[in-house]
């Protein structure tokens, strides 16, 4: 045997000696008659990548120094394990692995020991140990795990048996279930305690075996069960960025005393274990116990903080976890950290806000300076617009005011129609007007004439004062007033009744003319909607002067609206109230020059709404069809 060793150790010499320790399975107890195995922990991916590279193993006994092979019945050698199917005494000794790679050899020692069995005991002399909770349902754990799950590898079947003491446990009775590896007892007391013995029953190799380990079990009251975590209960959790968050992990563990279970927060599979808050990534330091519950079941409620100072884009779409560790158990519970929905109700209404007030200042511009587009987007775009030219019509307006000895008649109305409007529409704006008092034919009957040049114009302007439609005359012939007055039973008092005819428009009744034009006017433009007539308003009329205007003349002005004179004229003469008085009639005179200068200009407010009221000017043709019914 010296022999055999002194080759094998300079065969083996430059074998990498693996530590037995470092390894599990370094050292095996069995008693006569069992099964024992030894099991190389050489085939490992730590020392080699063996699911590629090819390796062979041989097993030596280090006593005779010889390898070992199957013998029937008693030893198998199967790559990393030997089974001793019937070990006796003799076969306590050290055992050596050696494993070859093609670039590599390492080498390991197994320690078995084989003992008698103390006398009058049916426990095993080494004994692993658990406890036992009293008052409560506790599993005891079969120690022999290795080997069942070695035999499952080789598809053998095995069974379990348990014993206390001597005496066999069976499945089922009293407070006692096998539960695969485990043997479940309910209701715990002291008389629980003692040696439980888990035996394990199998065929290897043709000869039936068994293993057996004993535990050294003691019932205790004080306990801790398997912690239940509470929360995070596997939710989804969202959070603004750039907020500061905290999470509670509660944990419950049923327990009398102090619970024996750690908290901790895990992410990205590592612990966070910083508890300082100048990371920002932190937990409190220790699980702190919140509360302790008496009913329905025993126990203590435990916390721990999970604290990120301030949300940044990496905290999302993790998993953070509350893992309790514990003797009895490692239950977890998680949380998937996601950003804030964004609020669509404020982009929403910050959009409906932003559409509403440009909605609300459009209606105000065009509202404002509607007159000025419309009259842009005619001079600039006219092809839109059909030339009027061809409409069979002579005028663009006729204009109707009060003639001399009629209601209403004044100096200053005359001279507005007569040259103003002439001045400003024909002379600058091109448009043509049939005004009354300059383009009547001589002798002609005042019905025709009304008739057939309204019937001619495309607008009516009916220029007024406050006197036009009031019943009584002035008495000042230099005045706004007239110069008859009628009775009260309708007959005239003039102080000219012998006014000259010269054409239609001066007429013995001089009202008549005025009262057929309104009446046709208002009866196309009400009725008909044939005509627009455009209401001109050459000074402020008082609410109790409207009042006297004719019903149809007042809704008009109520649907359209009119064209103020007067307000062009009171702009035009704000400024001169800060004229001192005394100055000389020449600085006097350029002034009201100037100020006829700005009345007559097309740019003023006056006359842009009553370009805005005539016709447009376009130049797209009128179909045939049109034209042929407007020249009928």
């Amino acid at each position: 045997s010296d022999f055999y060793l002194r080759f094998l150790t300079f065969f083996f010499r430059n074998c990498t000696n693996v530590d037995r320790h470092f390894w599990r399975f370094g050292d095996i107890f069995s008693v006569p008659g069992d099964v024992a195995m030894l099991n190389s922990s050489l085939v490992s991916p730590k020392l080699f990548n063996f699911t590629h590279v090819p390796y062979n193993i041989s097993w030596y006994n280090l006593k005779t120094g010889q390898e070992l092979n199957n013998e029937t019945g008693r030893l198998l050698v199967h790559r990393e394990n030997v089974w001793f199917l019937n070990v006796t005494l003799a076969d306590t000794g050290e055992y050596e692995t050696i494993l070859r790679t093609p670039s590599h050899c390492y080498r390991q020692v197994t320690n078995l020991t084989v003992e008698e069995p103390d006398a009058g005991e049916c426990a095993r002399p080494r004994r692993a140990k658990q406890n036992m909770t009293s008052g409560v349902t506790n599993k005891l754990s079969c120690p022999l795990m290795d080997y069942i799950e070695k035999l499952n590898s080789y598809d053998i079947r095995s069974s379990i048996t348990w014993h206390k003491g001597c005496q066999r446990i069976e499945d089922g009775t009293g407070m006692f279930t096998y539960l695969e590896n485990y043997l479940k007892i309910d209701r715990v007391t002291s008389e629980n305690s003692g040696t439980y013995t888990c035996t394990v029953t199998f065929t290897l190799g043709g000869v039936s075996g068994s293993v057996s380990e004993t535990i050294d079990t003691m019932v205790i009251g004080r306990y801790s069960l398997v912690p239940q975590v509470r929360e995070p209960a596997s939710e989804i959790i969202k959070a603004p960025m750039g907020s500061n968050f905290t999470k509670q992990c509660l944990v419950f563990v049923p327990s009398v005393g102090e619970p024996e279970v750690d908290v901790f927060w895990v992410v990205r599979g590592r612990l966070i274990s910083s508890h300082l808050p100048s990371d920002r990534v932190y937990t409190t330091e220790k699980h702190k116990t919140l509360r302790w519950e008496d009913s329905p079941i025993k126990g203590a409620w435990l916390e721990r903080l999970l604290i990120i100072s301030e949300l940044k884009t990496e905290d999302y779409y993790l998993n953070y976890t509350c893992r309790a560790f514990s003797a009895r158990g490692n239950p977890m519970g998680y949380f998937t950290l996601l950003p804030t929905d964004p609020n669509v109700m404020v982009p929403i209404a910050s959009t409906l806000c932003s559409l509403a007030l440009l909605f609300i200042i459009g209606v105000i511009i065009l509202y404002s300076f509607k007159v000025d587009i419309v009259l842009w987007f005619r001079m600039s775009f006219p092809v839109f617009y059909t030339d009027k030219d061809s409409d069979g019509k002579l005028y663009d307006a006729y204009v109707a005011y009060p003639q001399k000895s009629a209601f209403g008649f004044s100096k200053d109305v005359e001279m507005f129609a007569l040259h103003t409007l002439p001045e400003v529409l024909e002379k600058a704006c091109g448009y043509k007007l049939f005004i009354v008092g300059r383009d009547c034919l001589p002798g002609e009957a005042i019905v025709d004439s009304v008739e057939e040049n309204i019937q001619a114009s495309r607008r009516m302007f009916l220029l007024y004062t406050a006197s036009t439609f009031t019943r009584k005359r002035p008495t000042s012939s230099t005045s706004s007033n007239n110069n008859n007055i009628i009775m009260s039973d309708g007959s005239v008092d003039s102080d000219n009744t012998d006014s000259q005819r010269v054409n239609s428009c001066e007429v013995e009744y001089p009202d008549a003319r005025q009262q057929l034009e309104r009446v046709a006017a208002m009866h196309r433009a009400l009725l008909e909607g044939t005509l627009k007539v455009i209401l001109v308003e050459l000074e402020e009329i008082s609410p109790s002067q409207l009042e006297q205007f004719p019903e149809s003349v007042r809704h008009l002005r109520k649907r359209q609206g009119a064209v103020c004179w007067w307000k062009n004229k009171k702009k035009t003469h704000v400024w001169r109230t800060c004229i001192k008085k005394g100055e000389d009639e020449e600085k006097e005179k350029g002034e009201q020059n100037m100020e006829l200068s700005a009345s007559l200009s097309p740019s003023s407010r006056f006359w842009k709404e009553m370009r805005y009221h005539m016709p447009v000017r376009g130049k797209r043709a009128a179909y045939p069809e049109k034209t042929a019914l407007l020249n009928l």
